[in-house]
């Protein structure tokens, strides 16, 4: 009997969790920063191996909220975590050893699925440090796929019998627009500085994937007139590099050459306007 199951990649903000689904699928589907809290929406990416199939779910990282949109993020990852099948509990193998999740996330009540412990950025621990955290421990390196055999195994027997709920073929779940504004995020990360990408974000207003080139238009989201310049940058410059960065990682994604015309507005405050939250993709909460 086929095995199929739901699997969150849970932890504090900037544990790897981007960068081991990027690995475990083999496609770059979410944002890797070095910065903390760039995952905003849980990212899926499916692995199916043999007879089963892993619905990997990318979370945003447990904090404590310090405005509306921190709160539908935590929101979406506490409800992640009472659906999955499997918790897979992220911490620093520097760092270890890992507190429990349930302190991590401030929780009153056990998680209900079983949870798992995986350290990351095993290439940071040395040897007398990865034979004190014993034999049966889940140790990962993202770069070099290390470990990845292990982790698999442990989560595979925990998983339900089931069919496979995606076609054997798919990497992800989600549609091509959630990616261009990902792509987008992702390049404001890497290009802005300061706390510019926290106040950036993208909507997709046209997208016409008959045309070749695929064109697709889009609008990119900042709070203050003073970063609209900043986005826009000397004679459009830091805006076609934003865009010429997150238009090779759609083409890579889709296979197909595209044209993405980016456009900049100030939407003030929306970070913390619970209509344009739901508008972007957060779902209301009990907290909104």
């Amino acid at each position: 009997m086929p095995r199929s199951g739901h699997v969150a990649l849970a932890g504090a903000p900037n544990v790897g969790k981007s960068s081991l689904l990027n690995a475990l699928i083999g496609q770059h589907l979410a944002i890797v920063s070095p910065r903390a809290q760039a995952t905003r929406l849980p990212v899926v990416g499916l692995l199916t191996e043999g007879d089963t199939q892993f619905i990997f779910h990318d979370l945003p990282g447990l904090l404590e909220p310090s405005y509306l949109m921190q709160a539908r993020m935590r929101h979406l990852a506490l409800d992640a975590l009472r659906r999955v099948d499997v918790v897979l509990h992220l911490h620093p193998a520097p760092d270890a050893p890992a507190p429990p999740l349930e302190r991590v996330a401030r929780l009153d009540a056990p998680i209900p699925a079983p949870v798992l412990t995986v350290y990351t950025k095993g290439d940071l621990l040395s040897e007398i440090r990865r034979q004190a955290l014993g034999p049966d421990a889940i140790v990962v390196a993202a770069e070099r796929r290390e470990g990845f055999d292990r982790l698999l195994a442990r989560v595979r027997e925990r998983l339900p019998e089931a069919e496979f709920e995606f076609d054997p073929a798919d990497i992800g779940t989600q549609p091509v627009r959630f990616f261009v504004v990902e792509y987008l995020r992702e390049a404001a990360f890497e290009l802005l500085e300061d706390e510019l990408p926290y106040g950036f974000t993208a909507e997709v207003e046209e997208f016409r994937e008959a045309e070749q080139p695929v064109y697709i238009r889009v609008t990119l989201f900042v709070e203050r007139e003073s970063q609209k310049r900043i986005v826009i940058g000397a004679g459009g410059q830091t805006i076609k590099a934003i865009g010429a960065l997150a238009r090779r990682r759609i083409e890579a994604l889709i296979g197909e050459p595209v044209y993405l015309d980016c456009w900049v507005k100030v939407l003030p405050h929306w970070r913390k306007s619970a209509t344009a939250l739901t508008r972007f993709g957060f779902p209301e909460s009990e907290m909104s």
